[in-house]
């Protein structure tokens, strides 16, 4: 089980961008949440398998929304991430 950390930049707010990660990491079982931050960035913590978190991050890296448009991505493995049993839109960390 890998746990990641990301911070996504670009246009991510406001397009539905937390709303359709949610349902790509439902369709790929990956655990965890995503929140927007006051810097006008997306938050995410993620844990699944090394192969379903890849594809994850991939997708997430190419925006799951259509609206959206990711300009940077920072991810870093956080072994501390809480684990989670479902993955939650959030409203703050």
């Amino acid at each position: 089980m890998r746990k990641v950390r990301m911070n996504v930049q670009g246009r991510v707010q406001g397009v539905g961008f937390r709303y359709t990660t949610k349902m790509l990491a439902d369709q790929l079982g990956i655990h965890g949440a995503v929140w927007n931050e006051n810097d006008g960035s997306v938050g995410i913590e993620a844990c699944g398998p090394e192969e379903a978190l890849d594809k994850f991050i991939a997708g997430v890296k190419s925006s799951p929304s259509p609206a959206g448009h990711v300009t940077y991505l920072d991810l870093t493995d956080d072994p501390m991430i809480k684990e989670r049993d479902s993955f939650e839109v959030t409203f703050g960390y």
